[in-house]
């Protein structure tokens, strides 16, 4: 199906809409000013804005789908020993490590006597390696999950800051839940270097980085806005 095709490139397409949503934070956030931002200006963001989000639930399709499809397998009929397959031309997968399989290496790969297809006909795995591969994609599920949810985040308080809203309880609340949902980012990352996955954790440094500095621009705005309304209430009284 359409979707199951675009499925195999969730991750280009995530990866893509992504860097265009910090683009448009950074100019909203940061290089354009407020009466930039309004009239037509707004509207190109939001018309650009809409298909990355739409993009971004796409990637939680396909991130739940590899989880469901996960949850499905079933044990391989009639195959005891990895070395059965390999006339099928399959590549054997521990911990996102896939080795093509060849009657050399069949034997030290697994010792077990149930095997599963990840994915039918073209890639197997032990029990073990069933399992690392489950973890491994609600990983993925959780994180763009939680990538989203910090989307909203900054989102929100960035409406609200064009409202010259800084403070109060809902304010209160979207950084407590930020703190929460980096803290749950930072511990994939963790994850990631327990998995051996070094890159993996490499990029999540870089991408919660990078929202470092969207985070202390929307901080520096509602800095100045505070500093605004100080001078006003200074100049009434």
């Amino acid at each position: 199906s359409f979707l199951k095709w675009t499925g195999a490139f969730a991750t280009s397409i995530d990866e893509s809409s992504w860097f265009i949503l910090l683009f448009l934070l950074e100019l909203e956030t940061y290089v354009l000013s407020d009466e930039t931002l309004e009239g037509p200006t707004r509207w190109i963001i939001l018309a650009i804005r809409i298909p990355c989000y739409i993009f971004l639930v796409h990637t939680l399709y396909a991130f739940g789908d590899t989880v469901y499809d996960l949850s499905q397998v079933t044990p391989i009929a009639g195959i005891t020993e990895l070395c059965q397959l390999v006339a099928s031309n399959v590549s054997y997968v521990e911990n996102l490590k896939y080795t093509l399989l060849d009657f050399n290496n069949c034997a030290n790969l697994s010792s077990a006597s149930q095997f599963f297809y990840t994915e039918p006909g073209l890639v197997v795995t032990d029990s073990n390696g069933l399992a690392v591969e489950r973890h491994l994609a609600w990983l993925d599920l959780i994180e763009a999950f939680v990538w989203i949810c910090i989307l909203f985040t900054i989102g929100l308080m960035v409406w609200l800051q064009d409202r010259g809203i800084t403070k109060g309880s809902l304010m209160r609340i979207i950084i407590i839940a930020k703190v929460a949902l980096y803290s749950v980012l930072w511990g994939a990352a963790g994850y990631w270097i327990f998995k051996g996955h070094y890159y993996f954790a490499w990029d999540e440094f870089i991408w919660i980085s990078g929202f470092f500095f969207i985070e202390m621009n929307v901080a520096d705005w509602r800095e100045e806005i505070n500093e605004v309304d100080a001078a006003k209430l200074m100049s009434t009284t």
